[in-house]
């Protein structure tokens, strides 16, 4: 995604976040975006795309995103890009309550799926471990699906 126009919520997004949310669970994003490094995507663009995501989330369930943190690199130019793991680690500096190895990753990709678990995170799968956001939700939270 490129755009603020291209961004739309899956069903159920929303109200799965707001479940983590009332669990009192931090929400995060994580994000490689490569647009950037390319130039198909500017800083401003992303954070205008970030922001409407707030937006949508917050109207569709009145849930929020707490934080976002993206990569603007090429693959193999950084150490924040995942599957490294300094985005992870600047989430840990900015919000030094959480505990990386007792948090979760949901994510749809292999390098999601890595990245959590050299963290010793919990892992999810949408996709192969799950169908959707709101199962992953459920398994995190050991509610029945």
């Amino acid at each position: 995604m490129e755009t603020v126009e291209e961004l739309h919520l899956l069903p159920g997004v929303g109200s799965a976040i707001r479940r983590l949310n009332e669990a009192v669970v931090k929400v995060f994003v994580v994000t490689n975006q490569r647009g950037i490094a390319r130039g198909r995507l500017t800083v401003d663009e992303l954070g205008r795309i970030h922001s409407r995501l707030r937006h949508l989330i917050d109207r569709e369930a009145g849930a929020r995103v707490d934080d976002f943190f993206y990569c603007p690199h090429h693959i193999g130019t950084c150490s924040c890009r995942k599957p490294e793991l300094g985005m992870f680690y600047q989430a840990a500096e900015r919000w030094p309550e959480i505990d990386l190895g007792q948090s979760a990753m949901i994510g749809d990709s292999v390098i999601d799926m890595e990245a959590g678990q050299r963290l010793g995170m919990t892992s999810i799968r949408i996709g192969v471990d799950v169908p959707d956001l709101s199962a992953a939700v459920d398994r995190l939270l050991g509610e029945a699906t």
